[in-house]
């Protein structure tokens, strides 16, 4: 009887409501992966059972299936999703994402990110996610235009600024955004459909939106390092970077630290890496990348292969890649002293065990690519008021957010004696924790 209590309360907290709520871990599974460190974040800050089983599950999933035309006149079909993970905070926020490897369960997860990344900058939002499983890339303009209507049609009746508020992820940019606000107009009745510019954001500047995503989540970046550098005895404007992924995000996050002074020495693409000891001009590098649509073929720069990218010395190792660019091979690899996942969910969990061992400080996604959703959260209240808001105020107000969110998980760290990521989880489950206590459950 006395060893059978005691196996009864060595066993996680995620162990214990994974057999409650009827999951069965998976090694791998983006869900499983991010909801077992709420569940052992959320013992850390004391959540009560009742808040740790409504948040170890998303509040609704929808998933739906729908043809697009093709140009040449066939028809294929298509798997979207939306997943609503908790509104305790507010209304749901979250990214449409397209990407050929797309999964219910990797959407939950993105969902659940959504959420606490939502409370750790303190915006009045609760968390979602979604998107279309396919590859972007491989679609004309208009078959992406038809795709994104259909998709945005399929689930616009979870849509709306007072419920659930779409942004743009990886695949999603801000036409797409703009095919979906115009979407979702014309199947708003009339009384409605002015306040649905409220319901998508990271649309262009002509239809409200505040332009580049990647600039603001650039200056985010920064913000964030600034805060946090100085606890690793690090300067900023003398580190060396390696970046992996240059797209919107990627150049952005690049050509902001190099106007700090950091030195880009390395940049990783699919298939191409580059490697340059003094520095690369990154911005020669986006002005190629634009009239060639990859980085591969700039003189500028060595190529080099992908191993010798990871071996690269350096201090700071920036992820602005796809999920799981980061796995234990790379991390084994790995030879910067942070890595700064900027991308959600870069870094699996094999390999972040790899760099805790070899001492690598990681700087979770759930704080270093914030910067949107504080976009998002500005560009809806700014719909609403309709004032100007000039870009310099923009940027301070990104800055100052993010700096904030930095210190909150400076001082979690210190309180909880946790890593970076743990600490911004237990961070964002603290605000989560005080509302479910204020606002109760219901009936």
């Amino acid at each position: 009887m006395e060893r059978s209590t005691v196996t009864r309360t060595t066993r996680s907290v995620a162990s214990r409501i994974f057999e409650e709520i009827g999951v069965t871990p998976q090694a791998g599974n983006r869900f499983h992966e991010v909801a077992e460190r709420l569940l052992a974040a959320s013992e850390m800050v004391g959540l009560r059972h009742h808040q740790q089983i409504i948040l170890a599950q998303p509040k609704s999933e929808v998933m739906v299936q729908f043809p697009v035309e093709m140009d040449d006149g066939r028809h294929r079909l298509f798997k979207g999703y939306r997943v609503q993970h908790s509104n305790a905070l507010g209304p749901y926020l979250g990214g449409v994402r397209f990407a050929p490897r797309l999964s219910l369960d990797t959407v939950k997860g993105h969902a659940l990110l959504s959420t606490l990344r939502a409370s750790l900058v303190r915006i009045p939002f609760g968390g979602a996610f979604g998107g279309v499983k396919v590859n972007a890339g491989e679609l004309s303009r208009n078959e992406l235009m038809r795709l994104t209507r259909r998709y945005c049609s399929a689930i616009s009746h979870q849509i709306g600024p007072a419920y659930d508020v779409v942004a743009p992820e990886a695949g999603a940019d801000g036409q797409v955004m703009a095919w979906f606000f115009d979407t979702l107009a014309q199947t708003t009745p009339e009384p409605s459909r002015q306040d649905q510019t409220r319901a998508v954001m990271g649309k262009p500047v002509e239809l409200g939106g505040f332009g580049s995503r990647g600039r603001l989540v650039a200056a985010g970046v920064g913000a964030v390092l600034e805060e946090l550098l100085s606890d690793s005895l690090m300067e900023l404007s003398t580190a060396r970077v390696s970046v992996v992924g240059f797209g919107h995000i990627g150049s952005a996050v690049a050509r902001a630290l190099a106007a700090r002074g950091a030195r880009i020495t390395a940049v990783l693409t699919t298939g191409t890496a580059l490697y340059e000891p003094g520095g690369i001009d990154v911005l020669a590098l986006s002005q190629h990348r634009a009239r060639t649509g990859d980085i591969d073929g700039f003189t500028a720069a060595t190529a080099i292969l992908e191993r010798d990218f990871w071996n690269a010395p350096c201090e700071l190792c920036i992820l602005c890649g796809d999920d799981g660019c980061l796995d234990v091979a790379r991390a084994e690899q790995c030879r910067a002293r942070v890595v700064v996942e900027v991308g959600a969910a870069n870094i699996d969990a094999g390999a972040e065990e790899m760099l805790s061992r070899q001492g690598i400080e990681i700087v979770p996604d759930l704080l270093a690519g914030a910067a949107g959703d504080v976009a998002s959260a500005l560009e809806w209240r700014e719909a609403r008021l309709e004032p100007s808001f000039r870009k310099e105020d923009l940027d301070a107000h990104v800055h100052r957010q993010m700096t904030l969110a930095a210190r909150r998980v400076r001082v979690a760290r210190a309180r909880y004696e946790c890593d970076l990521r743990t600490a911004a989880i237990c961070a964002g489950l603290e605000r989560i924790g005080k509302v479910y206590e204020i606002r109760g459950v219901f009936p």
